[in-house]
């Protein structure tokens, strides 16, 4: 038998050619496009589009920070400009726009010079530009700035002896030319130069005996006078606990009487060291002359810094720029807080910073952990989570408010009717303060842990949780030694986030601690060496007092600038710190996640 016989029918039928027909050809089958929405190539363009936008936004915002921020600081010369009605201004130019003067602008100007300003109007087709001149001697003058215009300038120079003399008086800046050099009441230099010299000379040695004075009055002056204050309340507290005829009252008193005997003494040998300070920094006067001739006396002790804004090199400007810097982070604020530094607010905004953070996360992670790992699913533990995402939408005043009329004056106030009675109606704590304002903005971040610490809890395996329950462990151990270390970077992560919200809030601190100046840190020798219900200051805060409560907002602008760059900075700081540790957390767990 063939071969061919053995194959079934069916499959050589299948297998024969097919018979041979006078049909067409068909048309190869079209092939089906796919449209270009089903690919997703649109909305990655959008998405990428939509991210390159906000980060061209974040680059702009800081990059406008940084720039103006960094230039406060910078000198720069000193133009002297004479205007066509006979006014003089001697200043820095901070400011130039272009603007359309009103149509009487040039009924006062004379007849030559009028028609050379319609000239120039007509050539700039009717736009002219001004000059914002930073002309400072507020003392004489009742104003810091000048419009000067274009086509009302006479004559412009840069005077080589142009001095910019800094104040540490409310009454700012001062800009003149030097006039004589006095040592008590004598003149002994005229010129320009030689009055420079004499300055360079003796301003060192005025400016320490200076400062010195200003630690008697501000340390060792208080310190006396908080000692008597002590005392008087001892006396107070005897007399509210045992009574007026008490051996207690009795004691008090003559403790009292002691402390202020001691104290007279250390007042008046104080005040007598602060005499003599005064005394030998009186002797050196400095005579200026301003741009319209006025004559101006300026003790010696009153300048912080002074040059000759014409004659700086680049060496000399930059380490001008370094002396403001340093005086900006490492001092207080003088000139309604519009110049000096700003370190009580650097100090309150990081304290305060760091004890909201020691507050909220031990409550943010232990109302996460329950949540989480022992409450069991049900309406209830809904509600919870609604109400928790639901806080963090209130408004941060609202906050405020509650923590002023709780905080302040349920709980501060119960705290000094047991603990201060001695002090009132002085308030101790049931006032605005650090604790109140941390544990305020604690209430208003604790959402921000929350939820982060149950997203860290969820996103440890659960075959860790089993594994360790079959090693016979216990719902806490297997928390505390499993699940709580493998989720610490993202609590870190929920910390990183509360601190940044926190660091940059200000409604709520207007209500309860904040202020506009508080030179002296609530911190000192005496137990518990950091009084947390002091009021303090924020750099939040003092970028909304330059910023909107100046008298002088012309020069307080860059100071916003400066302020808000140093506020960035120090949140990236805080930041990047918990970043670090996160990492090695995450780096100390990550082998042995499976």
């Amino acid at each position: 038998m063939s071969r061919a016989a053995l194959i079934p029918e069916e499959r050589r039928l299948e297998a024969a050619p097919p018979p041979a027909r006078n049909e067409p050809a068909r048309k190869p089958r079209a092939t089906s496009r796919t449209s270009l929405l089903a690919r997703g190539e649109p909305m990655v363009w959008l998405n990428g589009g939509a991210l390159a936008v906000c980060l061209c936004m974040i680059l702009g915002l800081l990059l406008l920070i940084l720039w103006n921020g960094l230039g406060t600081f910078w000198p720069v010369p000193a133009v002297l400009i004479q205007t066509v009605d006979g006014k003089h201004y001697l200043g820095e130019v901070i400011r130039t726009e272009s603007y359309l003067p009103e149509p009487g602008a040039l009924a006062g100007l004379p007849p030559d010079l009028r028609a050379k300003a319609q000239d120039y109007l007509e050539q700039n087709k009717g736009r002219s530009t001004r000059r914002l001149i930073r002309t400072d001697n507020f003392d004489l003058t009742q104003t810091h700035h000048h419009w000067v215009s274009d086509f009302k300038i006479a004559e412009e120079s840069l005077p080589e002896w142009a001095l910019i003399i800094e104040r540490a008086t409310n009454d700012g800046r001062f800009n003149g030319t030097p006039k004589a050099f006095l040592v008590d009441g004598i003149e002994i230099a005229t010129e320009p130069a030689e009055v420079w010299a004499n300055f360079n000379q003796f301003h060192s040695e005025v400016r320490e005996r200076f400062l010195r004075r200003k630690k008697i009055k501000k340390e060792d002056d208080g310190t006396v006078s908080r000692k008597e204050e002590e005392a008087r309340l001892a006396v107070t507290a005897a007399e509210l606990g045992h009574g007026p005829e008490s051996p207690e009252y009795s004691a008090a008193s003559q403790k009292m009487k002691e402390v202020n005997d001691w104290a007279a003494q250390e007042h008046a040998r104080l005040n007598g060291e602060v005499a003599s300070l005064d005394k030998q920094n009186d002797r050196y006067q400095i005579r200026l002359t301003t741009a319209d001739g006025t004559e101006k006396l300026l003790p010696l002790a009153d300048i912080v810094r002074a040059y000759p804004a014409n004659q700086l090199s680049f060496g000399d400007k930059v380490g001008i720029f370094a002396s403001r810097w340093w005086e900006f982070l490492s001092d207080d604020p003088r000139s309604g807080t519009s110049e000096g530094g700003v370190f009580p607010a650097i100090w309150g905004t990081v304290t305060m910073t760091l004890l909201m953070s020691l507050l909220v996360v031990p409550f943010g992670v232990l109302a996460a952990l329950y949540l989480r790992e022992y409450a069991k699913a049900g309406p209830v533990v809904s509600a919870v989570r609604i109400a928790i995402n639901n806080l963090a939408g209130v408004p941060s005043i609202v906050f405020g408010v509650f923590g002023l009329g709780f905080f302040c004056y349920i709980i501060g106030a119960s705290i000094d009717g047991v603990m201060f009675r001695a002090s009132l109606p002085s308030p101790t704590f049931g006032t605005g303060g650090l604790l109140w304002a941390s544990l305020t903005l604690a209430l208003l971040t604790v959402p921000v842990v929350i939820v982060a610490t149950e997203e860290a809890l969820s996103a440890v395996p659960s075959s860790m949780r089993e594994g360790s329950y079959a090693c016979g462990a216990s719902k806490w151990q297997t928390i505390r030694r499993i699940v709580l270390p493998r989720a610490m970077p993202g609590i870190l992560t929920g910390t990183i986030l509360a601190m940044a919200r926190g660091a940059g809030e200000v409604a709520p601190l207007m209500l309860v601690g904040a202020v506009k100046l508080a030179p002296n840190l609530p911190v000192d020798g005496v137990f518990p060496y950091v009084h947390a219900q002091r009021s303090f200051m924020h750099l939040g805060f003092h970028i909304y007092d330059v910023g909107f409560q100046s008298q002088d907002s012309e020069s307080a602008k860059p100071m916003v600038f400066t302020t808000t760059l140093v506020l960035i900075l120090l949140i990236a700081i805080l930041n990047l710190a918990a970043m670090w540790l996160r990492g090695r957390l995450r780096k100390r767990f990550v082998a042995s996640q499976f």
